[in-house]
C-alpha cells in the first residue's frame, strides 16, 4: 500500500514551480464494488512532506489493523468490524458474544448486502416488525434490538450514517389480554407438588438425581451455578455454599468446557443452606470418594461436586444431563414436563414468598439480575397464600 505525496496549488511557468499550499497525501484503500474503481483517501493540511508521510503511515497501520471503515461499507462486513470491537472493548463472556452473532444472523436477511448508510429508520423498524410476526419470543427480539442499537451506534460514530435508525424503533405490543398475563408468568411447582417432584427423585431418580434437585430446588441456584460447584465452595461448618462461578458449553462437549464469571456482580454471593442439603451433600461426598477410589487414576479430580461417572470421569456433568433426568422425572411424577431446571429457581422465589421473606432477602439469595422476574413471582405467591389471605378477610366480617 502506497501514498501518493504533493502540494496543492502550484503555479508552473516554464518548469519553475512556486508552491504555497499544505503538503497532502493520496492512499488507495479498496476497490469499488460498483464499478470496479480505486478508492482514495486524501488529507491535507501538513505543514511539511515529512508530516505528510508520517500521518499517512500511521493511517496504514490503521488500514491493516482492521480500523478503516469504508463508507460504502455493506451490514455483513460492517457487522463483522463491530463484533470484533464489541469483543475488544467489553471482553463480554461466551454466552454474551453467542447472543450477539444470534442477533446478526436475524438481522442479516433484511441488510446483508445493503450498505450501512443506506438504513433508514423505516428500514429497522420493517425488520422488528417482520421478525415479531414470525413468532419470535419478547426477550429475544428486544435481544436483536438491543444489538442492533449497538451496531448502529458504531456506525454513527464512524461517521457513516446521520443518525441512528434504532433509535426511534420499537418492539409493537400485543393486545393485552387477563390469560396473556397469566401466561407471562414464569412456570413453577406448588408446594405440594414440588415435593413429590423431590419424593420422586429419591424412590426413583439415577444417580446423585436426589442431591441435585434437593440443592437446586432448596438453594434456588441456576443450573450453571450448579455443574459448576467444587467442594471448596460448600462450608459444611457454616451451612453455606459459595457461589463465585458458572459452567459455559456451548456444544456440549464434556471436556471442552468454560468456567465463566457468574451472571452479573450480584450473582456472586454466599448462600445459606438447611440441614437437608447438608445431609445430601454428606451422603453424596461419601459415596463420591468410595467411586474415586475405585477409578484411581483414571479420575480427573477437579473437585466438581456433581461429577460424571461414566465417560471422562470427574469432568462436571452437562447441563443438557440435569435437564433430561429432570424431564424424566416429571414423566415419572406425572408433572407438567414443560417445566425444566431454571423453573426451580421460580419455585424457590414462589415458596420463599409464601414463607413471608422480603423481596430483598429473595432477591440477595437468588442472585437476580432481572427484578423484574423476581417481583412478578413474588407478587403472584402460590394459591396458598392467596386463599389464606381471603379467609383472613371472611373471618373478619364474620366476627
Amino acid at each position: 500500500m502506497q501514498g501518493h505525496f504533493f502540494k496543492r496549488g502550484c503555479k508552473c511557468n516554464l518548469g519553475n514551480c512556486t508552491c504555497n499550499k499544505k503538503w497532502s497525501y493520496v492512499i488507495d484503500v479498496g476497490i469499488n464494488p460498483e464499478n470496479g474503481n480505486r478508492k482514495q483517501k486524501t488529507k491535507g493540511g501538513f505543514n511539511t512532506e515529512q508530516e505528510a508521510r508520517s500521518a499517512a503511515e500511521t493511517y496504514i497501520g490503521k488500514i491493516k489493523k482492521g480500523y478503516y471503515i469504508d463508507e460504502d461499507i455493506n451490514f455483513i462486513d460492517f457487522t463483522q468490524k463491530w463484533l470484533t470491537y464489541y469483543i475488544d472493548r467489553n471482553a463480554p463472556k461466551p454466552g454474551t458474544i453467542d447472543n450477539r452473532e444470534y442477533s446478526i444472523t436475524k438481522l442479516m436477511p433484511y441488510f446483508g448486502y445493503l450498505r450501512v448508510k443506506d438504513i433508514t429508520e423505516k428500514n429497522y423498524q420493517d425488520a422488528l416488525d417482520d421478525l415479531k410476526s414470525k413468532g419470535l419470543a419478547k426477550s429475544t427480539l428486544e435481544g436483536i434490538h438491543t444489538t442492533g442499537g449497538m451496531i448502529f451506534k458504531f456506525a454513527k460514530n464512524k461517521k457513516l450514517l446521520d443518525e441512528n435508525p434504532a433509535v426511534n424503533a420499537f418492539i409493537r405490543k400485543d393486545k393485552q389480554t387477563i390469560i396473556d398475563d397469566e401466561e407471562e408468568l414464569p412456570k413453577f411447582l406448588e408446594k405440594d407438588d414440588l415435593l413429590k417432584f423431590l419424593d420422586t427423585a429419591k424412590e426413583n431418580g439415577l444417580y446423585m438425581d436426589d442431591v441435585i434437585f434437593t440443592t437446586l430446588a432448596r438453594t434456588g441456584m441456576r443450573v450453571g451455578e450448579l455443574v459448576s460447584l467444587q467442594w471448596k465452595d460448600i462450608d459444611f461448618e457454616a451451612k453455606t455454599i459459595r457461589i463465585t462461578k458458572t459452567y459455559y458449553n456451548k456444544k456440549n462437549n464434556t471436556v471442552n468446557y468454560q468456567l465463566v464469571p457468574p451472571k452479573t456482580l450480584r450473582s456472586r454471593r454466599k448462600i445459606a443452606i438447611d440441614s437437608t442439603v447438608i445431609k445430601a451433600l454428606k451422603k453424596h461426598k461419601t459415596e463420591q470418594e468410595l467411586l474415586i477410589r475405585r477409578f484411581g487414576e483414571k479420575y480427573s479430580n477437579y473437585g466438581y461436586v456433581f461429577a460424571n461417572f461414566h465417560r471422562y470421569p470427574g469432568f462436571p456433568i452437562l447441563i443438557k444431563t440435569v435437564e433430561y433426568r429432570m424431564n424424566r422425572l416429571l414423566k415419572l411424577s406425572k408433572l407438567n414436563t414443560k417445566l425444566t431446571p431454571h423453573s426451580l429457581r421460580h419455585t424457590h422465589t414462589a415458596l420463599l414468598a409464601q414463607a413471608r421473606a422480603t423481596l430483598e432477602e429473595i432477591m440477595d439469595r437468588l442472585g437476580h439480575y432481572d427484578e423484574k422476574v423476581t417481583r412478578k413471582v413474588y407478587l403472584h405467591f402460590t394459591t396458598e397464600v392467596k386463599r389464606a389471605a381471603s379467609d383472613k378477610f371472611s373471618n373478619l366480617l364474620e366476627d
